[in-house]
């Protein structure tokens, strides 16, 4: 009995601690004042580029081929063989091809004899009709014999016609052969340098409807491009002669200077992701860069200096609490996440009723627009992360299709600057007060929101501008959670226009 009192009392006392230990973790532990990450507001320069990867190739690459088919008799160069224009760098066996050259001279031959046999016919044709007619006019026979030799004079001028045409198509025929005598005979077309060599001696060159590659001629390797790929979000931001530098991997810890040459109008859609190809100029002087390198390529869009910048870790961050007044907020568009879409959209209706002179009839047009695109955008904060860009750019493919249905072409064109100016996107396109957004600060112990002014980005920190804002302002970037590490902040989709 003494035992099994014992036990029961045990039991009954590691039921107590548990549950005190729990009372105790929920009153105490449970509402303990969260511990924030922070970060400062610094001041500097700020670049924005755009980052995307490429090939590097020479300006310009010839691909020389052949024109006639037969086996390579010899190959006169290889692999970095430095050529001229006009040199001799491989011979296709000539022999089939001249004895087609002597059939061809035979024919012209022929047909050259041809020509003058039916000549000496054609004259004494002639000489028997003119005979004829002055025997008619004796009356010494009759008009049909005169009729018959006339006749015959002009069908033997016919044949003549007829051995002579004969005559020129020998001679094409003789033409053509020497021509394809001529190209068993490869020649660099340019001054350069044998990148690509596809042939040896003894091969058969089967040349059809596309002649073969045999030799792939660099013009100049001192003069390089790279051919990157930039998404259409980015596109927008590309213009030529902006400033850019790219990296090698043969070479790292080297950077090299560049220049956008050519943005590419064709669009190339792999897997249903748009991109533009983007042509970026680079020199090669000691000739160290070799073609078919990949280079990873920062465009220059713009640059700003002695401005505020904040980590954009702290334009992701939202309170844990979010009041119904903050809710409210949020639904009216008064208070955006960076970027946000009903933000966005209140800026760009009220900028279009300023600028664009709007009628009665096109503002209400726009007012139901702007109405059903709010619902859109919610629809896309609540969406799974990686289904969010293909909503944000259907709905803004959307919303521009009928907004330039209700414009005329006067206000499309400033419609497209605003456009630019609401991403923060090319010239005035990224001025600080276009796209708003928000930090938290800690106020006597407690997140306090601030609205501010967003401008361009480098990818981790991002201009800022609103009142109240100072340098050295510590923003709050995360939340340590109780297992020391820090919680990620939230992401926020871009939404704008």
């Amino acid at each position: 009995m003494k035992f099994k009192f014992n036990t029961h009392v045990l039991s009954s006392l590691g039921l107590v601690i548990v549950v005190a230990g729990l009372l105790l973790w929920f009153f105490w532990g449970g509402t303990a004042a969260p511990q924030y990450r922070s970060a400062k507001i610094e001041q500097g320069d700020l670049v924005a580029v755009v980052s995307a990867s490429g090939t590097l190739n020479p300006v310009v690459s010839v691909s020389v081929g052949s024109q006639v088919s037969g086996q390579l008799k010899e190959v006169l160069v290889d692999f970095n063989s430095v050529v001229k224009a006009g040199q001799l760098i491989a011979r296709i066996d000539p022999e089939t091809f001249e004895y087609k050259l002597r059939q061809s001279e035979a024919n012209v031959n022929a047909a050259r004899t041809g020509v003058l046999r039916e000549e000496i016919n054609l004259t004494q044709a002639l000489r028997d009709a003119a005979q004829r007619q002055s025997l008619f006019e004796k009356n010494f026979i009759s008009a049909a014999d005169r009729d018959k030799a006339k006749s015959t004079a002009e069908a033997q001028q016919a044949m003549v016609d007829s051995a002579r045409a004969q005559q020129a198509v020998m001679q094409a025929q003789l033409a053509q052969a020497r021509v394809d005598l001529a190209r068993t005979a490869i020649r660099a077309p340019v001054d350069g340098v044998v990148t690509r060599k596809n042939i040896e001696p003894g091969q058969t060159v089967a040349a059809s409807l596309q002649a073969p590659e045999l030799f792939v001629i660099a013009k100049d390797l001192r003069d390089m491009q790279v051919e990157a790929s930039i998404d259409e979000a980015d596109v927008g931001r590309i213009r030529e002669g902006q400033a850019a530098t790219f990296t090698v991997d043969a070479f790292p810890g080297r950077t090299y200077r560049a220049q956008v040459r050519q943005v590419r109008k064709a669009a190339l859609n792999v897997q249903n992701v748009i991109t533009y190809v983007v042509v970026i100029a680079a020199r090669n002087e000691d000739l160290q860069l070799l073609p078919g390198m990949t280079a990873n390529v920062r465009i220059t869009t713009d640059q700003r200096e002695n401005v505020l910048k904040v980590p954009n870790a702290a334009l992701r961050y939202r309170p844990a609490e979010k009041s119904a007044e903050f809710q409210t907020k949020v639904a009216d568009g008064t208070q955006t996440s960076a970027g946000g879409g009903n933000g966005v959209l209140r800026a760009m209706y009220e900028r279009m009723q300023q600028e664009l002179k709007l009628d009665s009839a096109q503002k209400q047009k726009l007012e139901q627009l702007f109405a059903g695109q709010r619902e859109k955008y919610a629809a896309v904060r609540e969406a799974p992360e990686e289904a969010r860009k293909g909503m944000i750019e259907r709905n803004r493919t959307e919303l521009r299709g009928q907004i330039n249905e209700v414009l005329n072409s006067e206000q499309r064109k400033q419609f497209e600057t605003i456009a630019a100016d609401l991403r923060g996107r090319g010239g005035a396109g990224g001025a600080v007060g276009l796209v708003r957004g928000r930090v938290t600060v800690l106020e006597n112990g407690k997140p306090k929101v601030l609205n501010v002014q967003l401008g361009i980005s480098d990818g981790s920190m991002t201009e800022i501008q609103g009142e109240g804002i100072t340098v050295g302002m510590e923003v709050i970037t995360g939340v340590v959670t109780p297992n020391g590490k820090a919680k990620p902040a939230s992401t926020a989709p871009r939404l704008g226009l």
